[in-house]
C-alpha cells in the first residue's frame, strides 16, 4: 500500500495546469496544412464521422464525437475492442475514422487498421507518436504529443489526453466554421436543453404586445407620448400614418435630443422629433438574431412590424438581456 504524505497539494495543483498550458500551446505551431486536409476530409466526407480510442483516450474521443454531433456532423464512437468481435461492421467506405492514440501503437488500434484500409475509410489519427504504426496507416496525421504528462509519475494521461481534446475541438469548431453552422441550427440540434430552448426563442415570444407597446398617431403631441410611455413602462412609443403602418419611433434618446434643442418640446407633434425609419424586425426572427441588432445598431428598442409594416410589437432590451 502506498504510504501517505505531507504535501503542499496546490503547488502540485499549479504544476499540473502549468504542464497542461504548456502542452495545449505548443499545439498552435503544428496547426497547417495537415490540418486543413484533415478539416478537407471531414467538410467532404459523405458518411459518418466515427470516432476511436481505447482506455482514456476513447474518453475524449467520445467528447469529440459528442461535439461533432452537435455541431451538425453525423458522428459516433466506435470501441476498438467492441470492433474486433463484430462492431467493425458499423464503418463504410464513406466513413472517416478518428483514431486517438498517444503511442500508436495501442494493440486494440493497430489490429483494426488494415481490416479499415480494407474497407476503404479514410484515417485520421490524433496521435502522439509521428512514426507510430497507426501513424504510417492514416491518411491524415495531426500531431498532438507532449513533452510531459503532468503528473510526478510521468505516465498518467493528463497533458497528452488535454492536448487531444483540445485539437479535437479544433477540428469540430473549424468544420462547423466551414460549413456555415449558425445559432439556429446548433439551437435545432439541442431542442431539449436550456440553451436549445433559448435559442428557438422567437421575437413573437419576447415581444411586448398591447398595452405594453404604446403605439401612437406620429401627430400626438410629444407630452401625450411620454404618458403613453409611462403608462405602458415601455422606453419607446412606436409612430403609424392615418394607415396604422410605421413612420418612426420615438425614444428617450429622441427625446434628450430634442431637449436640447427645443425646450418647448413636449407640446409639439412627435413627427418632429421622432426617429423616422426605424430599424425594424419581424416576429418569425428568432430572438438572439434581433439582439445582434440591437447591440451592432447600440440601441434599445425595435419595432415589430408585419408584411404591411403594421407594428405589432416592441423588442425592449431590457427584456431579452441574457439572450
Amino acid at each position: 500500500m502506498p504510504q501517505a504524505r505531507e504535501i503542499d497539494v496546490a503547488e502540485i495543483a499549479k504544476d499540473v495546469i502549468r504542464a497542461q498550458a504548456q502542452a495545449v500551446a505548443e499545439l498552435e505551431n503544428r496547426i497547417g496544412d495537415n490540418f486543413r486536409q484533415a478539416v478537407d476530409l471531414l467538410y467532404k466526407c459523405k458518411g459518418r464521422i466515427i470516432v476511436t480510442g481505447m482506455g482514456k483516450p476513447g474518453l475524449i474521443g467520445k467528447k469529440i464525437s459528442a461535439t461533432l454531433a452537435s455541431t451538425g456532423s453525423p458522428a459516433m464512437t466506435l470501441h476498438p475492442a467492441e470492433a474486433h468481435h463484430g462492431d467493425l461492421g458499423i464503418v463504410q467506405a464513406d466513413d472517416i475514422i478518428i483514431a486517438l492514440s498517444n503511442s500508436g501503437e495501442t494493440q486494440e488500434l493497430t489490429f483494426l487498421l488494415p481490416i479499415i484500409k480494407k474497407i476503404g475509410a479514410k484515417l485520421i489519427s490524433l496521435v502522439g507518436n509521428t512514426q507510430s504504426t497507426l501513424a504510417k496507416y492514416s491518411d491524415v496525421v495531426l500531431d498532438v504529443s507532449v513533452a510531459q504528462e503532468a503528473c510526478s509519475l510521468g505516465i498518467v494521461p493528463t497533458s497528452s489526453t488535454t492536448a487531444a481534446l483540445v485539437m479535437g475541438d479544433a477540428l469540430a469548431v473549424s468544420l462547423y466554421e466551414r460549413k456555415g453552422f449558425k445559432l439556429e441550427d446548433f439551437a435545432f440540434f439541442h431542442p431539449g436543453g436550456t440553451l436549445g430552448k433559448r435559442l428557438l426563442l422567437k421575437v413573437s415570444d419576447v415581444m411586448r404586445t398591447g398595452k405594453n407597446n404604446p403605439i401612437v398617431s406620429e401627430e400626438m403631441l410629444v407630452k401625450d407620448v411620454l404618458i403613453n410611455i409611462t403608462h405602458a413602462r415601455a422606453g419607446a412609443a412606436i409612430m403609424v400614418d392615418s394607415n396604422g403602418r410605421i413612420t418612426g419611433i420615438f425614444t428617450d434618446g429622441d427625446l434628450r435630443r430634442a431637449l436640447d434643442k427645443d425646450e418647448q418640446v413636449i407640446h409639439k407633434p412627435v413627427k418632429l422629433f421622432m426617429t423616422r425609419n426605424p430599424k425594424s424586425v419581424v416576429p418569425d426572427m428568432l430572438a438572439v438574431e434581433a439582439v445582434k441588432i440591437l447591440k451592432e445598431k447600440k440601441i434599445d428598442e425595435l419595432a415589430v412590424v408585419d408584411e404591411s409594416f403594421r407594428p405589432v410589437g416592441l423588442l425592449d432590451e431590457g427584456d431579452v438581456l441574457g439572450l
